[in-house]
């Protein structure tokens, strides 16, 4: 069972017209030839350190782990990555849980794991605090989106990955 990263991305609509604005790839992903590379095997090596099989970790915690974007520059550059990842989900270059999020469960998956979103109403201007236990929640239905569309076996994470740095190919 691999790590797997969530992100949120530019919402794209397939022939199915459903719109399609997060992911969860297999971290092994990170390693494909037509990803950003070292960029690549740099945020693999940051997402996969310290985790547990199954595991998925939204991008926005590898943020708040590398304590903001000021040391994101050592590690890779995480836009070009994700780009090279939407690219290579839409050719069909590895498997992907491809999800259409509503606003607020997409934003408690861009923030930090211990952000809040508000939201305003802008009718009543009442204000809706939504914290790390909403984020949890939604991650758990992520999960059990997962783990029906890997029924049939795991993520694949394309052909041809790279080794990362210190491993045996």
């Amino acid at each position: 069972m691999s790590v797997y990263m969530l992100f949120a991305h530019e919402p794209y609509y397939p022939l199915s017209a459903r719109e399609i604005n997060t992911c969860v790839v297999a971290a092994a992903s990170l390693l494909h030839p037509h990803i950003k590379q070292p960029d690549g095997m740099c945020i693999h090596r940051q997402l996969v350190t310290g985790r547990r099989p199954g595991e998925i970790v939204p991008l926005a915690t590898l943020t708040q782990e590398l304590g903001g974007s000021a040391h994101w520059g050592g590690v890779g550059d995480w836009e070009a990555v994700v780009a090279g990842l939407v690219r290579l989900i839409r050719s069909e270059g590895c498997d992907a849980l491809t999800l259409g999020l509503p606003p607020i469960e997409r934003a408690l998956l861009c923030s930090g794991p211990d952000s809040t979103v508000r939201v305003v109403d802008p009718a009543t201007q009442e204000c809706t605090s939504y914290g790390s236990q909403d984020r949890e929640a939604v991650l758990d239905q992520v999960r059990q989106h997962l783990a029906w569309a890997e029924a049939g076996g795991s993520l694949w994470p394309g052909d041809h990955l790279l080794s990362p740095p210190g491993t045996r190919p």
